[in-house]
Formats: structure tokens, sequence, C-alpha cells
């Protein structure tokens, strides 16, 4: 049974996400996405668990439903800010709930050590060790995973207040954590040079139901059957992964290093040269993914583990169609006219991505659209790289002009 998951969401409750979010738009649009799982996002925000409780309906197996028998898992995100090791930390980490009862008592845990209503990401002063000591004490199937692994503020690994390991984070503890999520601005193939022995899942971190952010990253399970015990268990083993969908890492906004309010940035080798100095205002950069990535890495690029999960690198099509018109606004009425025809003729988008013939793609839209949908599941696109919270811009050549999306 293949399932296409998206197991990092907010709800309308979290800081800068869309207030249209609802139980109902995330099921309309992940089924247009082609994704057939998500997770219920800031299940312990008050407002937020009890539209769970009121539009899901939870089954023997840990595995929430819609009316129309759409999935969902109890998922949260949390947010840790504390000293370790003489320096300030920040660290995001998933947490997911095998049912209802168990949710209840992660909700009155959290809700021990902060508030819970102010924000769908909730911030405590707990440390990534004694979170996952306390959870685990809870239930041995709650799953933690450290999220956005690499971005400089909030990831594990991040070059502002992350670690260099993972036994380094988690200490005594980190034999239970069994995952990490790669975030838009890292592929496996970066985080396997680390050698942490980890499995790596990704997630969209959507904060709307578009489709061009919901299932922009996802993780693609093949397991018997859909269960809470069966995707914990793949997740922990490897067994029943079958692959992840990465958006190309230049397109995240922490890929390279640079100053947002600067309007610069530059690779890793070019910070080397200015020793981490910005040209422009003479204050430190903020240093990226590419970078961090040298700074931890134990083995060259290209290296692959024995036992490696392949994954897919995609933008969503939304981004390609609008590069094509030489658009900027993916909610153009152009955008949409384009991309529902496809979707009209193609079922998802997620099929539109990685299945359909590029014969076939040529009977519905223009012949170039076709070809850049087929450079992007082959991986062939150019990708200007983002910085500083600045998304990347994928350059498109039409004709003699060159197009770039933002």
């Amino acid at each position: 049974m293949e399932i296409i998951a998206d197991l990092q969401i907010h709800s309308r409750y979290a800081r800068a996400t869309s207030n249209q979010i609802s139980i109902d738009n995330l099921e309309k649009y992940a089924k247009i996405k082609g994704v057939n799982l998500l997770g219920t996002g800031d299940f312990q925000h008050p407002k937020w668990f009890e539209e769970i409780n009121k539009n899901l309906t939870e089954d023997s197996n840990g595995i929430l439903y819609t009316k129309n028998k759409f999935p969902f898992l109890w998922q949260t995100e949390v947010s840790l800010m504390y000293s370790q090791d003489g320096k300030r930390r920040a660290v995001h980490l998933l947490i997911f709930s095998p049912n209802t009862e168990i949710s209840n008592k992660i909700i009155k845990y959290l809700g021990s050590k902060g508030r819970l209503d102010y924000d769908g990401r909730p911030i405590f002063g707990v440390s990534c060790i004694d979170i996952v000591k306390d959870l685990k004490e809870i239930d041995d199937k709650i799953e933690i995973i450290p999220a956005h692994c690499m971005t400089p503020f909030f990831g594990i690994f991040g070059s502002k207040s992350g670690f260099n390991s993972l036994a380094d984070c988690f200490k005594d503890q980190v034999n239970k954590i069994y995952a990490i999520e790669s975030g838009m601005s890292a592929t496996p193939d970066m985080l396997w040079r680390f050698k942490e022995n980890i499995n790596i899942v990704s997630f969209s971190d959507a904060h709307s139901f578009w489709p061009w952010r919901l299932g922009r990253e996802a993780t693609i399970f093949d397991i018997p059957k859909l269960n809470y015990d069966n995707i914990i268990k793949a997740i922990r083993t490897g067994q029943g992964l079958k692959s992840t969908i990465e958006t190309f890492a230049e397109y995240g906004k922490y890929h390279w290093d640079g100053h947002r309010n600067c309007n610069f940035s530059c690779s890793s080798e070019e910070t080397k040269k200015l020793n981490g100095i910005c040209p422009k205002c003479k204050k430190p950069l903020t240093v990226g993914v590419e970078y961090r990535v040298e700074e931890i890495a134990k083995e060259p690029q290209g290296y692959k583990p024995k036992n490696f999960i392949p994954f897919k690198t995609l933008l969503p099509l939304s981004e390609l169609i609008a590069a094509f018109h030489g658009i900027n606004q993916l909610y153009s009425k152009k955008v949409w006219e384009t991309y529902n025809n496809l979707i009209k003729n193609f079922n998802s988008e997620f099929n539109i991505l990685l299945d359909v013939d590029a014969e076939d793609l040529k009977k519905v839209v223009d012949e170039k659209l076709a070809d850049l949908i087929i450079k992007n599941r082959e991986g062939k696109l150019e990708v200007k790289p983002g910085y500083d919270g600045v998304y990347g811009e994928l350059v498109y050549k039409k004709s003699e002009k060159q197009k770039k999306l933002i």
C-alpha cells in the first residue's frame, strides 16, 4: 500500500499561517495534490484540538478520518529554546501520537511546561534531552523527529543555535531518535555525509493548504496497511520507507549564506573568502545550509550509505506554470486556469509531476510547459539559491528572454 504523506503542517492558530486553514480545506487540497495522509498539526492548541475532535473520527489503529474517509495522524511541532553546553539552543521537534488518549497525556505534559493557547507551535524552555525522556515515559509509541534539521535558527544542525551531532543534542536519549526531517534547504544526500545512521523523512511544514505549499515535500510509505504502528515502524526501521519527495535544496530559504536586508547572497566558498562578513553592512553573514553541511560532514560529496533510501527532487506544479507564463504570482488567474486544466485531465498534481507521459501532457498544455514538467521530474532545473529567509528562484529561459520566479 503506497501512501504519500505530509506529516508536518500547521493550523490557523500558528503564527504566520493562513486564517482559512480548516480540516475541510486541508482534505480538499491534499486530494488535488495527490497526498493521501496528513498530520493534524498543532493538536495541543485548545481550539484546534476541539476542531480535530469535531471533524475527525479515530479508528482502532490510531488514524483519524474525515466523513469522506480521508486520513490524518496525530501530529504537532514544538519549539525548544534553552541553554546547553554553554550555548543558546533552539530546536524544533515534530511529535506524533498513537491515539487520542496519549494525545491528551502529551497535552497535559506540555501544559505543565508553558502556555498552549497563544501559538500553534508553542515555545518551551525545555531541553531536547528532557522532552524525549519525559514523552517516552508517557508512551514509547510517541515519535519525536527533529524538524527542518539544517535551518540556521531552529534546526538541530543549524548554524546559529544547533549541534554538530545528534549525540551532542540528545546525550543519553539519542537512541530514542530514529529519524530526522530534511527540510527544504537540504536533501538526503547532504545528510548522508554526516554518518548519523538515521532515517530521513521529508514534510512540507505547510503554513497554508494551497498546493504550492501543502505536500511540497513529502514521504512515500509502502506499508501493508494504513495504521499508526506501520507508519512508525517504517520511520524507525526504514522498512516501508520507499522514498522522499524533496524540493531542490537551492529552493529553500536558507541554502546559501547572505543578508536579506542587504540583498546579498553567496556560496559557502565565497563566504570563506569574505571571512564570513557581509561586504555591504560589514556584519556577520547568516550562514546557510551548504556551508553548515561542509562543517559537519564526515564524508565527501557523493557518499551514499549502504541502505540509503532514494529521493526525488521536485518543484510544485504551480511554480512551473507561473514560470512558463512569466508570472510572479502563484495564485494568479492564468496559473489557476492551467493548473485546474491539468488536474481535470490527470487527477492529481503528483500524478502529473511523477508519472504522466510527456506525449500525454503535450495534448493538454503547451509543448514547452510539458517539457518543463519533464525536466522537473528529471531534476534538470536551474534554481538560484535562497538565503537568509528568501526563497530560491527557478530560472527559466523561454525563447531568448530569461524568466525568473520568486
